[in-house]
């Protein structure tokens, strides 16, 4: 599968029906894989590596900002920006619905004074940018319909909690003729459309970057 520790930050306790499989399912991951691309059920690191490239285009790198990473997983995105952007000033908050993540990125990441987590739905405070990578992903036995109302309630909450952009990314429907049930394939215009019709934004839709989906770039227009 392809996938993202989290699952859609919906407004409801981690333990319904449509959240629990889902942090399951990455629990056991992560106790399976360790800190590594397939403990967040990502293929590769070159992979996992170009989609950070493609959501951090939504950051301002000319000066510090902070920075709500959703569905963290164990912080891999950390280290990309210490490889990437090495001494740029960035304030990190992590949050994922698994306990089992939180607790490998809190100890992988003990020592960065600027970086936190927790184990949580949403992120509990406003940031620059929100960015989240690929937890729309993996829906498991859930319907469409329930999966689609869960990922426009993350989006309206990473919104809140964003003062100047948030980026987001999916598997692209037009590029997979074949199908696994358990994932969730999204039409980018569809998507980009309902973004700026209610969340008050301006949407770039970024793909052909290599692999089978395309990522939303979200500038805040208030």
């Amino acid at each position: 599968m392809t996938g993202r520790a989290g699952g859609p930050a919906i407004d409801a306790s981690p333990h319904t029906p449509l959240l629990a499989p889902v942090a399951a399912y990455y629990s056991e991951k992560i106790r399976q894989y360790g800190a590594t691309p397939l403990g967040v059920d990502w293929s590769c690191l070159p992979t996992q590596e170009m989609r950070f490239v493609q959501l951090l285009k939504v950051c301002d790198f000319g000066g510090a900002f902070s920075l709500n990473d959703v569905g963290c997983g164990y912080g891999a995105l950390l280290s990309h920006l210490s490889n990437r952007h090495r001494g740029h000033p960035v304030d990190y908050l992590g949050t994922d619905l698994s306990e089992e993540m939180i607790a490998v990125a809190a100890r992988r990441w003990s020592r960065r004074r600027t970086a936190r987590f927790c184990t949580a739905r949403d992120t509990s405070r406003v940031a620059d940018y929100s960015v989240a990578s690929g937890i729309f992903n993996v829906k498991l036995n859930a319907t469409d319909k329930a999966w689609e109302r869960g990922i426009q309630q993350s989006l309206e909450r990473m919104r809140s909690s964003s003062r100047k952009g948030l980026a987001v990314n999916f598997i692209d429907l037009a590029l997979c003729p074949s199908r696994i049930p358990q994932l969730y394939y999204a039409d980018a215009n569809w998507w980009a459309s309902h973004c700026e019709s209610n969340l008050d934004v301006d949407v770039e839709i970024v793909s052909g970057y290599g692999l089978r989906e395309f990522t939303l770039l979200m500038g805040c227009r208030t």
